[in-house]
Parts: structure tokens; C-alpha cells; sequence
């Protein structure tokens, strides 16, 4: 370790300077739930019925993610996809 702590390191992901389209969100949440061994379907359901944030991890930032997001702009692309896919 450096023996000089009076700095600040900056980490900046690729997309801090970029927001993440709806279809993202979703499925960067999935994965983060899925790797965490939850029931992503389950725990997305809940947040979007509930609107509490505690049925997402905070593994990989996915809470903070899917929170930038108004539920119901969620729920209407999730439901859009559904009806042009049958």
C-alpha cells in the first residue's frame, strides 16, 4: 500500500458519464440478483408491486440502478416487449 493516503483515487465505470436504457436496467439486475442466488422474476415483481427498493441487491449497484427508473416506465417497456413478442 502507498504510504501516502492524502489522496482521493477516482473509479468511474463506463457508464457513469451514460445512463442505461430500460432493457439494461432490467437485465443488469437480473444478473446481479441471479449471481446473489435470488429468483430474479420474484424479486423484480416485488419491487415493482411494492415499490420498496430492499427486493433488489445492492450487489453490483443494481438497487441504485433500477431506482434511476419511474416503476411504471419499467413495467410499461417490460409490458410493450411482452405484447410485441406473441
Amino acid at each position: 500500500m502507498s504510504e501516502n493516503m492524502d489522496f482521493t483515487m477516482m473509479f468511474k465505470s463506463k457508464k457513469d458519464n451514460q445512463k442505461m436504457t430500460r432493457e439494461e436496467v432490467i437485465d443488469y439486475v437480473k444478473n446481479a440478483l441471479e449471481e446473489k442466488g435470488y429468483n430474479s422474476v420474484n424479486q423484480i415483481v416485488g419491487y415493482m408491486l411494492s415499490g420498496d427498493p430492499t427486493y433488489i441487491t445492492n450487489h453490483k449497484n443494481a438497487r441504485s440502478i433500477i431506482t434511476e427508473y419511474e416503476r411504471d416506465d419499467l413495467l410499461e417497456m417490460i409490458i410493450k416487449d411482452y405484447l410485441d413478442r406473441n
